[in-house]
């Protein structure tokens, strides 16, 4: 029996995790290309086994989910990710709405696959899947270091205002001395002795 050639290098599997309604997911043509099966073949195992894929292992997309990952020329860098077309003509693409796995769901579709090669590239989907959540929860972990930086920065700016404003009346130069009066003046102190005295007498 001719085996299935991987059409996809493991690392790339992160770049085809994908964000719908809040989940980190992987649509069946690129897990189906994965795990070595047609994207059909890989659907038919999934729905002879319905009961091991709740919603949150396996949902299928509307219409306006597939325009819209359409509009975005829904392609990998590398153009390891086919656009995804529905359509009623044979030729214009699938006739069926495609179905996203979140990770639980793209563990579970290896298990039924029975498949070694499935079995064994299903490692590679989890760490992916793994490595998102950890990028996700250190990014979290930053943001939030950051907002206690800012609340201590504010708080200490609030001090060092209160700080600054007291020590501002220490840190202004001192007043200047009074200008010295141009011309002569006679101060009431200054009039000479015998001219007190003479009034005095007077």
């Amino acid at each position: 029996m001719k085996k299935t050639s991987l059409q996809i290098a493991p690392p790339d599997v992160e770049s085809l995790i994908i964000d719908l309604r809040g989940r980190k997911v992987i649509l069946d043509t690129d897990l189906a290309r994965i795990y070595g099966v047609a994207t059909k073949a890989f659907n038919q195992a999934v729905k002879r086994n319905s009961a091991r894929f709740p919603d949150d292992f396996q949902f299928r997309l509307t219409t306006t989910e597939v325009a819209a990952l359409n509009r975005s020329q829904f392609v990998t860098g590398s153009g390891l990710r086919s656009q995804i077309v529905t359509s009623k003509s044979k030729r214009g693409g699938r006739r069926y709405l495609p179905y996203a796995f979140t990770e639980h769901g793209a563990l579970m579709a290896a298990n039924i696959l029975k498949s070694p090669h499935a079995v064994a590239m299903s490692v590679y989907v989890i760490r992916a899947f793994i490595k998102i959540r950890e990028q996700l929860a250190a990014n979290a972990a930053i943001l939030k270091r950051l907002a206690e930086i800012d609340k201590t920065l504010l708080i200490h700016d609030v001090t060092l205002r209160d700080v600054l404003r007291k020590l501002r009346p220490l840190l202004e130069p001192p007043p200047l001395p009074p200008k010295p009066e141009i011309g002569f003046h006679i101060k009431e102190d200054a009039v000479p002795y015998r001219i007190k005295r003479r009034t005095a007498r007077a």
